[in-house]
């Protein structure tokens, strides 16, 4: 058994001070590391770089780096260690989802940043004391972590137990000042917990996420724990959220949820965090159980490759939304908006002509999760081409089987034969459901979905279902598309701006247009137009202004220098969707109806 102390001398210093305890009987040396990525996120980030040294009161005992992230651990006499502790230090101050942070409000911590792992005993019980005794009264430890059933919460300790260590690791702790409130979805418990002291609308929240939860557990029909955290970390400005095993961790701005008072309807901040809920708890069956073979038992110490992750992620962005949709916490004209959204950020990614979204799932590691400015022109997100692959397939299913299967069975299967059983998917998993279960071979649309760059036939798709698919000109810099616009500009740019106090500055350029033929690059400023003073609106209207086939002259700083360059006047590219609903009762037919 592996036992760990966790607690917080000093918030303002951000460190964690943890003890561990190891009964190592007759060994004669041990291997300690710390995992260099977390499950969920897939980039290295050498979690072990926080630690901030490992020690032994025992003079006799010798720990020696292996390497950036490995520890041994022996005798100076080569005797057995028996019993030994260990301490080290962890600092905290990385306000992530993935991480660990100490702030004067809460000290918050993925295990996969604080508790290393000892090789020789990974899969033996795991207990954890939470030691708040020095911290203020009032913080409270939140965790999905199972609770030992005999310790209380006295002198400020609680104490914890897992099976094994990918387990331990599985509950994130929270230690803090925190606003909460409990629901209850069909004898299932939900928690709702927010950092700090908030005026939010609990009661208003709880009960917009009951539909929404109740929708993916009678998807599945199963919830695979009886209890379940939505913990959210509350920031200026910040938007994110990890899946774990019993509970998310949510990073989200603390004007976009709506407060004491403040009833009305959902607006789009609003909306976005309840999806994010969504979308997190989806993962609870579907990432966490439902998942990739790779991950069944992934090493935590070097990257993990899969194809999968359109699967995944991809899916899983296609019901986020539409269970509010579906909930009817949205309205159809909504959820429309929603779509036309979507397929606007596709369009306007030069990359998804480049990569496959099989492509994307791979190099996560590498592109999707270290991209830069000019990344759009290079890939595609699996997330966001993942999703409508998952819309475009339930469609197609539906048409296929004239109306008696869709999406949701090939995800009952999932979790019923692979999630469930704790057994891997193959890469070809969805073609294989579609075919033993439905009957269907999808294998020529999905190879051009998935394994092409070819564009998804979404008009089509969508005027099936009772909806219309217009495309449009940009209206200007901060144009997301999903509605309709009188004002647009007929000339194209191709880059995206930051207004300054004086001048705009290019944050992203487009491959192939305007912007990027004239010599534009990422963070140069754009004083003048014409010898003009601008700025992004000022621009664009006085290139709307121009004739196809001449071009103006953009004043331009670059780090320091001032250049000018020559735009070339082009017309302006449909790049901006957004759908109506020509056919309400088609639309609310595959919206509300379940196939048998």
């Amino acid at each position: 058994m592996i036992k760990y102390k966790l607690s917080v001398q000093d918030p303002h210093s951000h460190l964690f001070d943890v003890e561990i305890t190891i009964d190592a009987e007759e060994l004669t040396q041990l291997k300690l590391s710390l995992p260099a990525w977390i499950p969920g996120s897939y980039m290295i980030r050498d979690f072990a770089r926080n630690i901030l040294s490992v020690h032994s009161k025992d003079a006799e005992v010798e720990i020696n780096n292996i390497d950036k992230q490995q520890w041994s651990i022996s005798r100076k006499n080569q005797q057995a260690l028996g019993e030994i502790t260990l301490g080290y230090r962890v600092f905290a101050y990385d306000l992530s989802v993935r991480s660990a942070y100490i702030t004067d409000q809460y000290a918050f911590c993925n295990g996969t940043s604080v508790f290393l792992c000892v090789e020789e005993f990974k899969d033996a019980r795991h207990e954890v004391i939470v030691d708040k005794s020095q911290l203020p009264k009032a913080w409270q430890t939140i965790t999905s972590m199972p609770v030992i059933s005999a310790s209380q919460d006295v002198d400020n300790i609680r104490d914890f137990a897992c099976d094994n260590y990918l387990e331990l690791i599985d509950h994130p702790i929270l230690i803090g000042d925190v606003t909460r409130q409990s629901f209850n979805v069909d004898g299932v418990t939900f928690h709702m917990v927010f950092t700090g002291k908030q005026d939010y609308d609990l009661a208003r929240i709880c009960k917009d996420l009951t539909p929404i939860c109740r929708h993916h557990m009678s998807l599945f029909n199963e919830m695979p724990v009886p209890e379940y955290w939505f913990i959210t970390l509350i920031c200026k400005n910040g938007f994110g959220g990890l899946e774990h095993s019993a509970s998310t961790i949510l990073q989200y701005a603390r004007d976009g949820i709506p407060k004491i008072g403040e009833a009305g309807s959902i607006d789009d901040a609003y909306r976005d965090f309840l999806s994010l809920c969504s979308h997190e708890l989806f993962h609870l069956w579907h990432v966490k159980r439902n998942k990739p073979e790779e991950f069944i038992t992934p090493d935590l110490s070097q990257e993990v490759y899969t194809r999968q992750l359109w699967i995944y992620e991809g899916f899983t962005s296609f019901y986020d939304d539409v269970a509010l949709a579906r909930t009817k916490v949205i309205s159809p004209q909504e959820y429309a908006k929603i779509l036309g959204t979507n397929i606007t950020r596709l369009l306007r990614n030069p990359g998804r002509q480049l990569q496959s979204v099989t492509e994307s799932s791979f190099y996560a590691w590498t592109k999707f999760y270290k991209q830069d400015a000019s990344s759009v022109n290079h890939i595609v997100s699996y997330y966001l081409k993942g999703g409508l692959i998952a819309l475009a397939l339930d469609i197609q299913i539906r048409q296929l089987s004239e109306g008696k299967s869709s999406l949701d069975n090939i995800m009952q299967h999932l979790w019923l034969d692979y999630g469930k059983q704790n057994i891997g998917t193959p890469d070809n998993i969805v073609h294989q459901l579609c075919e033993q279960y439905l009957g269907l071979n999808l294998d020529d649309f999905l190879s051009v979905a998935i394994d092409s760059t070819m564009d998804l036939p979404l008009l089509n798709l969508l005027e099936s279902i009772g909806l219309k698919m217009q495309l449009r000109f940009r209206n200007g810099n901060e144009d997301k598309g999903g509605l309709s616009s009188e004002l647009q500009y007929h000339h194209d740019f191709g880059a995206l701006l930051a207004d300054q106090a004086v001048g705009t500055k290019v944050t992203q350029v487009l491959a192939h247009r305007p912007a990027n033929l004239a010599g534009l690059q990422l963070n140069d400023l754009i004083i003048a137009i014409n010898h003009w003073e601008t700025n992004s609106k000022h621009l664009l209207k006085e290139i709307s202004r121009l004739e196809a086939g001449s071009d103006c002259r953009l004043q331009v700083l670059r780090d320091g220098r001032l250049i000018e360059l020559s735009l070339p006047i082009q017309p302006a590219i449909p790049d901006t969707c957004f759908i109506e609903i020509a056919d309400s009762n088609s639309f609310e037919n595959w919206l509300y109806s379940k196939p048998q």
